[in-house]
């Protein structure tokens, strides 16, 4: 699988040499500062008027930029300072006076922080909650037939979901705080039981003309009652100055993920991602699509050693009616071992290849109450017989959030 990095790695490059071959421009001051207010970048947007300042305004126009830059920044004591110059020593026109009177009517910004939450409640049905061979019957490397145990075969239950997600700024530059928590219970499978609970931040930046975002992310996993898994990740997108096409967007996103299993020796490992991002969007449609590259490294112990492999993910969204949309997703990951899985038992390398289908339908009952239909279909396919799973989900989900 090594052969998709150079690939993904020339999007990068093809991306970096884009940017330096554009034809440099004289730059607007004032134009980039409000752009940097309107995308939340208010620490860039004080660093140009930084500039602004040193470079001294040249006539009465960049006067009053600079005194709607320091109101956009709620500078109110500045602003209002530059607005009574302009009008003692330029004698402004009655348009511009008229500016400056709407500006002191209006109040210069005031930061507010946002905050979005949803909480959702959920009822379900899995076919194969185990993940249960999809054949009962193997053959070790000697020969030898075997039958599964039958905690091993597919087992399927009715569960019960209750979510909820809290998002909020931190700060005027656009930092946010977030939290995601998940309960899920079985009917009966109750040793498949699972509750999570993820904390992260982010934060919003610029390299050049390169718009940046770097997440944070830990989290923890119970299985059955028992903690099972911890994780933590740190995450890179990165948005090149591209000029695309109306409506598309296009960005890289790498990460490093660390997980630690509680319950299973030898499987912790550290998952390293390069992901290429193509997406689409107008006032009836989204789509995305993307590919990755993965690198997983484990123990020396684990079975199958170290594992590489690629996923690609097919999203669209579209409105059909003012209160139904429909969402369709496919996605897959294949994966490939280092080393023998386990010589004398299993005597091959794994190799793994994933697909998930799943379909949406949301309808809005309220403007902040959504009831959606969610069906999954999974198929994994493997050469050792014993880790091929088939399994269906279906869900009736509501979902109550604040906006």
């Amino acid at each position: 699988m090594k052969k998709y990095l150079p690939a993904l790695l020339g999007g990068l490059l093809f991306a970096a040499i884009a940017c330096a071959e554009e034809t440099p421009v004289e730059e607007d001051l004032y134009l980039s500062a409000m752009q940097s207010i309107a995308d939340g970048r208010r620490a860039d947007a004080s660093l140009i008027l930084e500039r602004l300042i040193a470079r001294g305004p040249q006539h009465a126009g960049e006067w009053l930029d600079l005194a709607m830059i320091q109101c956009a920044l709620g500078h109110d004591a500045d602003a209002e300072a530059l607005f009574a110059r302009i009008e003692r020593d330029f004698q402004p026109p009655p348009g511009i006076r008229d500016i400056i009177a709407q500006q002191r009517e209006q109040g210069c910004y005031r930061w507010k922080a946002q905050t979005l939450w949803n909480v959702t409640g959920a009822r379900g049905y899995d076919s194969n909650v185990n993940q249960g061979a999809s054949t009962p019957y193997f053959t070790d490397s000697n020969g030898i037939p075997l039958e599964l145990l039958p905690e091993y075969k597919p087992h399927s239950d009715h569960y019960s979901v209750a979510s909820g997600d809290y998002l909020r700024e931190i700060t005027p530059d656009g930092d946010l705080a977030f939290a995601q928590a998940h309960l899920r219970q079985y009917d009966r499978q109750s040793s498949y039981n699972t509750a999570s609970l993820f904390v992260g931040a982010e934060h919003p930046w610029q390299a050049g003309r390169w718009q940046l975002r770097s997440t944070g992310l830990l989290g923890a996993l119970t299985l059955g009652g028992v903690l099972y898994q911890e994780q933590a990740q740190v995450q890179l997108r990165a948005a090149p100055p591209w000029k695309l096409p109306k409506g598309y967007d296009f960005s890289l996103l790498g990460s490093v993920s660390r997980t630690s299993y509680k319950t299973l020796a030898h499987f912790d490992a550290t998952t390293v991602e390069l992901r290429n991002m193509l997406g689409y969007r107008n006032d009836t449609t989204q789509a995305q699509l993307a590919l990755g590259y993965q690198r997983d490294l484990g123990s020396d112990l684990r079975p199958g050693g170290d594992r590489s492999g690629w996923s690609a993910r097919l999203y669209g969204r579209r409105v059909v009616t003012d209160a139904l949309q429909a969402e369709l997703e496919l996605s897959g990951q294949r994966w490939t071992g280092a080393s023998v899985y386990s010589p004398t038992v299993i005597d091959v390398i794994r190799k793994q290849n994933n697909v998930v289908l799943r379909g949406v339908l949301s309808y809005s009952l309220q403007r902040n109450q959504t009831l959606q239909l969610e069906w999954r279909e999974v198929r994994n396919r493997e050469n050792i017989p014993i880790f091929q799973y088939d399994a269906h989900q279906i869900q009736l989900s509501w979902r109550w959030s604040n906006l």
